[in-house]
């Protein structure tokens, strides 16, 4: 904008760093999100079997023996059902002839593997539970017989792709939310953050209403195992999930490599059109990551409950609200996400900074660049960004994993299990908000830049308004958001393994400063 040239102009030094982050935060960032949620999901329902059964025994109360390996390899079971269905679901879009309508056939892959997953989850449980009684399925909390656990994962697949179905509606510009943000930059930037701010904060109720739908259907069939199914049934097909997701940033670098090799303006009109799906399919997926780790945290909770509760009920333990200390856990933990995301901003800006700063040197040291007789050192921005990520993880990383622990040491589980329920709530939230309003803006601006309003194009004031909305848009949607599904499972993840120590040597408990 500052330089007036196109943003993948060869002739600016950070266009490379711009599609090697395509690459890292789309790709790279959401799949390794998406598999500690996959994993995340299926280790939360064989601790809690284990827990289950641990307890029964201990507690002299009955649970079948032989039902505890069926209960602990039918997650991985179902899994793996769930690659050979996204196999079958990605070869469709592979095989089939292409048509104009990308988007379409992306989101049939998703329904296809789905249904697929579907059907062979239900021969699986049948198989699987078949066999056993009703007083063994009353062991582990399930009401509804050997279907139980699949109607638990069937929930979980149904309210994933509701929830992928908002973000679309919310995130894509063939819908009034995204139009309105772009018909908002014709105010200027200020209105265009507003207006994105309000579309990402309205666009978190419905996804949560889904969610505490699907965590209440899946208990009310299956009990605590039945919502780790779920989570796990709406991971069983993160296959299709990323490799639809992985669509927009391969679209979006060949637009880039299309202006700098300066190929006709028809061929960057193609690429955005399909950047532009790719925002959508994206979107969808960080619907799913966000979903999957509130489910899959709520697993994991639950398993942390079990690993210290001794009320003598291995499928209720609980976590009295009023208690002060879980009540200021929940206080606490609202406000992680808060700190984490700020850090995570500032971050940003830090190394955009940087950046920025290397470019103006560039231009001014170089003349040559902008004339287009001299090529700019891409390399350097490259290197800005990627060390600047590096360095700036520290901090955030040791309050994901050293706020649970020494809570628990000063504190106890009771006020760690709070800050788990405290940080889950606001994590959720802000995800959502996050992602939706950065993908809004992004594809608000390509929006503009495909002719979309009469009384815009690119380069003019209503254009760079959407792209400094864009700007702002990117690190929430490709970094806060990701990052914050990461931090409640590391939380409870990290609380689960060090609970066992602390839930019994605090100082709480040592100087009795709340009994």
């Amino acid at each position: 904008t500052e330089a007036h040239i196109p943003e993948d102009d060869p002739r600016n030094p950070a266009t490379i760093a711009d599609n090697v982050g395509d690459n890292v935060g789309d790709v790279a960032g959401l799949g390794s999100d998406l598999l500690e949620s996959y994993v995340g999901a299926i280790a939360a329902a064989v601790i809690f079997v284990s827990y289950v059964f641990y307890y029964s025994v201990k507690d002299g109360l009955y649970f079948n023996e032989d039902m505890i390996t069926s209960l602990l390899y039918f997650p991985i079971a179902f899994a793996a059902i769930g690659v050979f269905a996204c196999i079958l679901g990605i070869a469709f879009v592979i095989f089939k002839k292409a048509s104009d309508k990308p988007h379409r056939e992306l989101n049939f892959a998703l329904w296809l593997s789905a249904a697929l997953i579907i059907a062979g989850g239900a021969g699986l449980s049948l198989l699987t539970f078949g066999k056993y009684e009703a007083r063994d399925f009353a062991a582990i909390g399930f009401k509804v017989g050997a279907l139980s656990p699949w109607l638990g994962a069937v929930i979980g697949i149904v309210s994933g792709i509701a929830i992928g179905m908002f973000a679309e509606y919310f995130t894509s510009a063939d819908y009034k939310p995204t139009r309105r943000v772009a018909l908002s930059s014709m105010e200027g930037p200020a209105l265009t953050i507003t207006s994105g701010m309000a579309l990402g904060m309205k666009s978190t109720l419905m996804p949560v209403l889904i969610l505490a739908a699907a965590t209440i259907g899946s208990n009310a069939v299956g009990g605590l195992f039945g919502v780790a199914m779920a989570a796990t049934g709406m991971l069983s097909f993160v296959a299709a999930t990323v490799s639809v997701d992985t669509y927009g940033p391969i679209a979006d670098n060949a637009g880039g490599i299309s202006e700098m090799c300066n190929l006709e303006p028809e061929v960057r009109e193609i690429t955005d059109k399909l950047d532009s799906v790719g925002n959508t399919t994206a979107a969808i997926g960080k619907g799913f990551a966000i979903g999957s780790a509130a489910l899959a945290a709520l697993s994991l909770l639950s398993s942390f409950m079990h690993s210290f509760h001794d009320d003598g009920n291995p499928l209720a333990p609980s976590l009295d609200i009023i208690n002060p200390l879980t009540l200021a856990g929940c206080f606490v933990g609202a406000a992680l996400p808060y700190l984490f995301s700020g850090m995570l901003i500032e971050a940003v800006g830090t190394s955009a900074r940087k950046m920025v700063a290397e470019i103006r040197n560039q231009f001014h040291e170089h003349p040559g660049i902008l004339d287009g007789t001299e090529d700019p050192d891409y390399n350097r921005c490259i290197q800005i960004s990627a060390t600047g990520a590096l360095s700036e993880m520290k901090m955030p990383v040791l309050v994901a994993v050293g706020v649970p622990v020494l809570a628990g040491f000063l504190f106890g589980p009771y006020l760690v299990g709070g800050l788990l329920v405290g940080a889950t709530a606001s994590a959720i939230m802000l995800a959502l908000y996050t992602a939706n309003a950065g993908g809004a803006w992004d594809n608000g601006k390509k929006h503009i830049e495909q002719g979309g309003l009469e009384d815009a194009q690119k380069g003019d004031d209503t254009h760079a308004a959407a792209v400094i909305g864009d700007t702002v848009g990117d690190p929430l949607k490709d970094t806060v958001g990701p990052s914050l599904d990461i931090l409640i499972k590391i939380m409870a993840t990290v609380s689960l393994i060090a609970v066992s120590v602390f839930s019994r040597y605090n100082l709480s408990d040592a100087f009795g400063w709340f009994r």
